[in-house]
């Protein structure tokens, strides 16, 4: 009888996959210089313009490639290889970052090139999201330990915003956002050549014309047909719609709240991966997916709890900063504007 895996042995069991071990590693170092990026990318933006609507309208600019586009690469990658189409948006995305470098580092860069790399990387993601997610079932050779390897997907993507922020914050502070953007080009190499050296098996393609618009009818249908798969979908589409935005707004609050810099944006960012992290080694040391659906409403709860405590805090803080303003402002005082004694000479 085989023996069973306990302990650290549980928790780590699908790095016993030579492949996943490499894309693990090289993940995760891709995944920190992209958080680095991100943080970089709304500082820069904030720091330019001084506007929460520009913040904005980049974050949207960047995620709104991903939502019309994400079904038609899901198809892709279904009738293409995978690590084909992982290295080449890594690759590309390496050019975006490239790119940003550059411009910061001559003095030329504006809003509107930050709106247009983000549309840029928002296309890169659409085709790197769906592959990359459906690239774990092709690198894990025990199907057993793919709940395991999702698992540590999500430590190593919580990890990432653990590390990353903080250490772009440091940067930002000291060298400005340009180095941000480089290391963040330079992480991109992690992957590619993770992806280099695995051996992939090869997998049935289904052959055929290309049919997008059917592919992504049979898909949708599959998903709201599944109750599970239906429930996680509106889940998340409930949480993205209705909370993500405060990341958006992280550099306002840290900035005109917390009076802090760089460094304040780059530890708050961190702190969001703190719990995340915990709850991806408490899933990865799971051995089945028994009894989940009542952890996700338990933490659906928590998580709404959460971000109520986090919106009464920032309207008392910033209630408490304006009435400080008001009172030691030398041009207010008890309500009323004081006047320049210089009005009143004729």
């Amino acid at each position: 009888m085989a023996n069973k895996k306990t302990g650290i042995n549980l928790l780590l069991r699908s790095l016993a996959s030579r492949n996943y071990r490499l894309y693990f590693f090289g993940q995760a170092l891709s995944l920190i210089g992209t958080w680095i990026q991100q943080i970089a990318m709304r500082w820069l933006v904030y720091r330019l313009t001084k506007s929460e609507l520009l913040l904005g309208v980049v974050g949207f600019a960047s995620d709104i490639p991903v939502f019309f586009l994400v079904p038609v690469a899901g198809v892709l990658a279904d009738k293409f290889k995978r690590h084909h189409i992982l290295a080449i948006t890594q690759a590309l995305a390496a050019l975006q970052a490239s790119i940003l470098a550059i411009l910061v580092f001559t003095g030329h860069i504006e809003v509107w090139h930050i709106v247009v790399l983000g549309v840029f990387l928002g296309v890169i993601n659409a085709f790197d999201i769906p592959a990359r997610q459906a690239f774990l079932v092709d690198v894990v050779e025990s199907k057993e330990d793919l709940g395991n390897a999702i698992a540590l997907n999500s430590f190593i993507f919580n990890g990432a915003l653990l590390i990353g922020p903080s250490i772009a914050g440091v940067l930002i502070a000291f060298f400005g956002e340009g180095p941000c953007f480089i290391l963040n080009g330079v992480s991109y190499l992690a992957l590619i050549g993770a992806l280099f050296f695995m051996k992939i098996p090869e997998r049935k393609i289904a052959s055929g014309n290309l049919q997008v618009g059917r592919g992504i009818l049979e898909g949708a249908r599959y998903a709201f047909r599944s109750v599970p798969i239906r429930s996680i979908l509106l889940l998340v589409a409930l949480v993205s719609f209705m909370s993500v935005s405060y990341m958006l707004l992280m550099p306002v609050f840290a900035a005109k709240i917390l009076r802090g810099g760089p460094q304040a944006f780059g530890y708050l960012m961190s702190a969001t991966g703190v719990g995340a992290l915990a709850g991806a080694v408490f899933l990865a040391s799971r051995e089945n997916i028994i009894g989940l659906a009542k952890l996700i409403v338990v933490a659906g709860v928590l998580y709404g709890v959460g971000l109520s405590v986090l919106i009464f805090i920032a309207l008392f803080s910033s209630f408490i900063v304006d009435r400080r303003r008001h009172r030691y402002d030398p041009n207010v005082a008890n309500g009323f504007q004081q006047h320049n004694p210089a009005d009143h000479r004729r």
